[in-house]
């Protein structure tokens, strides 16, 4: 732990992107519930995805960090977290495929509730209102009564993330993670004519399969075939929450984030002075460190220092994130500072906020074949530099959604009114989620052989 921190610290930095409550007595009320009620997630479970992160800093492993932009209140229901669910573990078994080492499926769930926004006020029709910063801040109605800033919100959010938590639990240990049912659901994409290529990938999954099965190995053999690790991040941008369900671990004596098993400080937030960095510095749990064009060496190592001063593998994630095209202007020298730093981080690439755009339909969207590029702009930076490409991280739902153009199912601009259902920014669906992952695996296999190569 940071030396005489204090979860409380925060409060005396610089605070950017949090609301002001008007009713100050609600607050301190909100937060002194919150303060007695049980931890969403639990020290050794933080302490594990530390462990498994620390083998994807080695290339042991790859992380795979997916779910929503922003979690709805209104969209909360059971049918939603299994979609999601499902096409994660999709995605990790070709992940693993290509990678031919375990995936780290960590899910944007269970606590992705608040969202930066680049202007604290919105206009519609001559009319300006504070922005809507998700829906454990204030509401999404275009209404003066719905942007103020409510407390109770906070409550709705534990609530909600409790039960998601609580039926993510289940899904990954009572039988419906097993490897076989999972792998029989890539059917309904791989038989899309236009996925023939992936197909071919699918079949050689299935035949791996056939032959584990065949030599004794099967489900009920096996636990890891029958069950999954999945674990919950969230940008812990909202402090009063976070203080709140901040604990103390009964085993090592350090504070713990309570609120999910690893929280990252977005772009917007990283200031090295700032409230939420330190906030973030005084947990145990792994933390994500947003990475965009304006990180600057200097800045990113003094966040390494304040973030990892133990300088632990698995402890800090950077997460680039820089735009299709502007990959080689940003990375190359983030990875040199990382380097001559000699710092344990894990590398992982969110392709989705640098490249969202305005449609010609007036919908904000993001291509897939922006993401796409990106995605393989961040592997050759790192094939170049000789470093590890260690995850990604998505914005994606399992739902049938209009939100991102492009991919096997070819969304159109025009296509993007008919399922927009996004209270913030545009998702992956579930077809184009599960073609990136087998885009990707194409990549983690293609850097295996090179590296192969290089050996021989």
């Amino acid at each position: 732990m940071a030396e005489g921190w204090k979860k409380s610290d925060w409060r005396a930095k610089p605070r950017v992107q949090m609301p002001d409550y008007p009713d100050a007595q609600a607050l301190n009320g909100v937060e002194e519930t919150l303060g007695r009620m049980p931890p969403l997630v639990f020290a050794g479970e933080a302490r594990r995805l530390r462990s498994e992160l620390a083998k994807a800093a080695r290339g042991e492993a790859f992380l795979l960090q997916g779910g929503d932009c922003a979690e709805s209140f209104a969209e909360f229901g059971a049918d939603n977290i299994r979609d999601t669910f499902k096409v994660m573990l999709q995605m990790a078994i070709v992940l693993t495929w290509g990678a031919k080492v375990p995936v780290v499926k960590l899910g944007r769930m269970a606590g992705q509730f608040a969202k930066p926004r680049s202007a604290a006020t919105e206009t519609v029709n001559g009319v300006e209102l504070p922005s809507y910063r998700g829906d454990i801040i204030n509401g999404f109605d275009f209404t003066e009564g719905a942007r103020v800033p409510d407390p109770a919100r906070m409550l709705q959010a534990y609530t909600q993330a409790a039960a998601s938590l609580n039926l993510l639990r289940a899904f990954s240990t009572g039988g419906y993670a097993d490897i076989h049912r999972v792998h029989s659901w890539m059917a309904g994409f791989t038989d899309e004519p236009a996925a023939a290529r992936y197909k071919k990938i699918a079949e050689r999954i299935e035949d791996a399969m056939d032959f584990m099965t065949a030599a004794g190995v099967t489900s009920n053999t096996a636990h890891e075939l029958s069950s999954v690790d999945f674990y919950t991040s969230h940008e812990a941008l909202l402090l009063e929450y976070e203080e709140a369900l901040c604990r103390t671990d009964t085993t090592t004596g350090l504070p713990v984030a309570g609120s999910g098993h690893m929280i990252w400080i977005g772009d917007r937030t990283r200031q090295p002075d700032g409230a939420h960095v330190e906030f973030c510095r005084g947990v145990q749990n792994p933390i994500g460190l947003k990475c965009g064009p304006s990180t600057t060496a200097e800045d990113l190592k003094v966040l390494m220092h304040k973030l990892n001063p133990a300088n632990e593998a698995g402890r800090l994630t950077l997460i680039a994130r820089f735009g299709a095209g502007k990959v080689a202007d940003h990375l190359p020298r983030l990875i040199e500072t990382v380097k001559s730093e000699g710092a344990n981080v894990v590398w992982s690439c969110d392709p989705m906020h640098g490249n969202t755009i305005k449609s010609a339909s007036g919908y904000k969207t993001r291509p897939f074949d922006s993401v796409l590029q990106e995605v393989r702009e961040f592997f050759a930076c790192h094939n170049e530099a000789g470093t590890i490409p260690g995850g990604v991280h998505f914005e994606m739902t399992g739902k049938d959604v209009t939100e991102c153009t492009g991919g096997v199912r070819a969304v159109t601009d025009e296509d993007l009114s008919s399922r927009y259902h996004t209270a913030c920014d545009p998702r992956l669906n579930a077809s184009q989620a599960l073609e990136l992952a087998f885009l990707v695996a194409e990549e983690l296999s293609n850097r295996r052989q090179a590296v192969k190569d290089i050996a021989v």
